[in-house]
C-alpha cells in the first residue's frame, strides 16, 4: 500500500497515528491510504483546473491531496469529524490558497451557497451511511440543470449497481430511476476492501454521474419518489395492486401513463415512471 506522495507531506499512516484518527463506524468512515488509487479517482473526474471541487468526508486527506496533486486549484472539503481538522490544515498550508476546509454536517450543508460562481465538480469517497441521501439530494434539487457539472463518488458496490441498473436487472429500483431520470450514471471501476483502513466487509465502486440538460420526461421529483416507493414497495405485484397505495384509481393512472395494469415495477422504464408521476401529480 502506497501512502507516500511527492507533495512533501507526511505519509497518511503517520497522519492517522499522530492525530488519533481511528475510523469511527458511526461516521461511516473507511480511509483510503493508497495515493495511487486516490489519484486515479481524481483523474476519473476529468480536468480539475478551473473548477471548484467539493469533497465530502475527506478524513485524513488522502483524496484531498490527490485532487490537489492532479491539478485542482480550488478544493472545498466538508468534514464533520473535528479530529481530522488539524490534518487537513496541514494540507491547506502545503497548498496555499487552494484548499478550504469546512467543519460541518454534509447533510445540512447549503451546497449552492458554498459552490460560488465557478463550475463545480463533486468528488468524494462518501461515508457509507450518508452516501445515498446525499446523492438523491443532489439529483432532485431545483433548479435543473444543477450547480454541479459532474459527480465522481464512491459507494458500496451493491449501491453502485442499483444506481446504474436498467430495466429487468434485479438491482433495478427506486435509486436507479431517480439517478437516471436527470443524469447519466456509469460505474467506472471497483475498489477492493484491502485499499481501506479499516477494511470494510464489502467491495466499493466509483460511479461517475453527469447531468442531462433535460430530464428523460419532465415531472415533479417528490411525486416521482412517491410513485417509485409505492411500485417497488411491492415489486412482485402488478402495478394495479402496488399503486393502490397512492389512493384513487390505479388502473386509470396506469392507463393515462400509457402502461399496462398487469406490468410489474421492474418492467417499467424510467420514462414510464416519469409518465406515472405526471399522471399522479395534483
Amino acid at each position: 500500500m502506497n501512502d507516500a506522495a511527492d507533495d512533501n507531506l507526511p505519509r497518511l499512516s503517520e497522519v492517522i497515528d499522530r492525530y488519533g484518527l481511528s475510523a469511527r463506524k458511526n461516521l461511516g468512515q473507511n480511509f483510503l491510504l493508497d495515493l495511487n488509487l486516490t489519484r486515479r479517482i481524481a483523474r476519473t473526474a476529468g480536468p480539475l483546473e478551473g473548477f471548484t471541487i467539493i469533497e465530502v468526508g475527506p478524513g485524513p486527506g488522502g483524496l484531498t491531496r490527490a485532487l490537489l496533486m492532479e491539478g485542482a486549484d480550488k478544493v472545498i472539503a466538508v468534514e464533520r469529524d473535528e479530529r481530522a481538522l488539524p490534518a487537513l490544515a496541514e494540507i491547506s498550508a502545503a497548498w496555499p490558497g487552494r484548499l478550504t476546509v469546512m467543519h460541518g454536517d454534509a447533510l445540512a450543508t447549503d451546497w449552492q451557497a458554498i459552490a460560488g460562481s465557478r463550475p463545480v465538480k463533486i468528488v468524494a469517497n462518501l461515508p457509507y451511511n450518508i452516501a445515498t441521501p446525499l446523492l438523491t439530494g443532489w439529483l432532485t434539487r431545483h433548479p435543473w440543470p444543477p450547480f454541479w457539472s459532474s459527480l465522481t463518488l464512491m459507494f458500496q458496490k451493491e449501491v453502485a449497481h442499483r444506481i446504474c441498473a436498467g430495466v429487468g436487472d434485479n438491482a433495478y429500483g427506486r435509486l436507479s430511476i431517480i439517478s437516471q431520470w436527470r443524469s447519466d450514471a456509469v460505474k467506472m471501476f471497483d475498489v477492493s476492501p484491502k485499499a481501506f483502513t479499516p477494511q470494510p466487509k464489502v467491495t466499493s465502486s466509483i460511479v461517475h454521474v453527469t447531468p442531462r440538460s433535460e430530464p428523460v420526461v419532465g415531472c415533479d421529483a417528490a411525486v416521482l419518489e412517491k410513485v417509485t416507493a409505492a411500485a417497488f414497495g411491492q415489486r412482485r405485484k402488478m402495478l394495479r395492486s402496488s399503486l393502490k397505495a397512492l389512493g384513487g384509481d390505479p388502473v386509470a393512472l396506469i392507463t393515462e401513463a400509457g402502461l399496462e395494469p398487469t406490468m410489474r415495477a421492474e418492467e417499467v422504464d424510467v420514462a414510464g415512471f416519469c409518465r406515472l408521476a405526471q399522471a399522479a401529480s395534483p
